[in-house]
């Protein structure tokens, strides 16, 4: 059976083909080389159709040699010329079917935000004093992630507890493409180990929980002054000479959503409002996005969930070296290198399981598959 033409998608492609080519040529006109802002937007915009505008010229060659071959097929009466050309057809039908499918995906609607850098929060949730020490675990291994890809990774807040654990962290990681490798990342993770402070072996369960913002940018929200109320403190906890001794701590709350930022790390009390808004932008956006996608959860409980048990997205079990996503059912034995950074086998897996979903025109609604027998 001849290879179908997706007569949709090919429209599709044409008419992304003729914005990029408009965006070039915008490019060279003085009007936008002189306005750095439009400059800059349309630039994005070109090398964001650059890609699906060069597999397309793939595909429209490879189309070409295709039914070129097959219109030799059908009208040469040469045996050895119709032979080159079957054996032609045979080659360029699953070429052509594979490039269609990553135009296919590369056409679905993109995430405005992945390309964002994030905000990254991390906290303890049912376990004790283990759940802190995994929230820490988590931390790291997030960063060694993150520093792989030259990402680079900002402490903004860290309350730890008496076990040398912590009851919350909270990272900004600026990279391309933050936002759209650690979105699925979102959630209760689980870790079954036997904790250090166990004298007779036994196996513990806890948890800690992930929430990923994208970062807001000022453009994104716009936080009126008269919103804000900022109070100054003395930072607690441990710290260097400066740190205890100065009212450098900021609380900042805004006050049309009761949103709450502390950031008390920096000696300086400017560098911790600095902190402290671009958390809370980032905390307001997501808020935003919240309540104009309903296929996104309503808030930030229902988002990490309530850090319970059965809550889970991902378990650690130590003693077996097994790390499951139990979204997509995916198990590995490696996880000595999963908390060690080695997380593009779980980010690909993932991704590409919604990215099918999305394909599909099903919901993206998070499964969680139950393969997992040992609470």
């Amino acid at each position: 059976m001849a290879y179908e033409v997706p007569k949709e998608m090919v429209y599709r492609l044409e008419e992304s083909k003729k914005r990029f080519d408009y965006l070039s040529e915008q490019l060279s006109q003085p009007e936008v080389i002189s306005n750095r802002e439009l400059f800059l937007k349309t630039s994005k915009e070109r090398s964001q159709l650059e890609g699906l505008v060069e597999s397309f010229t793939t595909f429209s060659k490879i189309l070409a040699d295709y039914q070129g071959a097959r219109e030799m097929l059908q009208s040469e009466k040469d045996p050895e010329i119709r032979s080159i050309a079957s054996q032609e057809v045979a080659e360029l039908e699953p070429a052509l079917k594979a490039i269609e499918d990553k135009l296919q995906f590369d056409l679905l609607p993109k995430d405005p935000n992945d390309d964002k850098n994030i905000i990254l929060e991390l906290r303890a949730g049912v376990g004790g004093d283990e759940a802190g020490i995994f929230a820490g675990d988590l931390a790291r291994m997030y960063t060694k992630y993150a520093e792989a890809r030259r990402w680079k990774v900002e402490t903004i807040s860290v309350a730890e507890n008496s076990s040398g654990g912590f009851r919350e962290v909270i990272l900004a990681i600026e990279g391309q493409g933050a936002y759209s490798r650690f979105k699925y990342e979102t959630g209760a993770h689980r870790v079954q180990r036997v904790p250090k402070t166990e004298a007779q072996g036994r196996v513990h369960t806890s948890t800690a929980t992930v929430a990923v913002l994208p970062e807001a940018e000022e453009v994104d929200i716009d936080i009126k002054p008269h919103e804000l109320r900022i109070d100054v403190f003395r930072a607690g906890g441990h710290g260097g000479q400066s740190v205890n001794t100065t009212d450098s701590a900021v609380r900042i709350t805004h006050l049309p959503t009761n949103t709450v930022v502390v950031c008390q790390d920096e000696k300086s009390q400017l560098k911790n409002k600095n902190k402290a808004m671009k958390v809370l932008r980032s905390r307001i956006y997501e808020k935003v996005l919240s309540e104009r996608n309903t296929a996104i959860a309503a808030d930030r409980k229902q988002q990490v969930g309530t850090g319970m048990r059965n809550e889970r997205i991902r378990t650690y079990n130590f003693p077996q070296g097994r790390v499951t996503d139990h979204r997509i059912g995916k198990t590995t034995y490696n996880i000595a290198q999963v908390i060690q950074g080695e997380l593009d086998e779980f980010i690909d897996a993932i991704s590409n399981h919604y990215q099918t979903i999305a394909l599909r025109g099903e919901s993206a609604v998070q499964t969680v598959i139950d393969n997992d027998d040992d609470e």
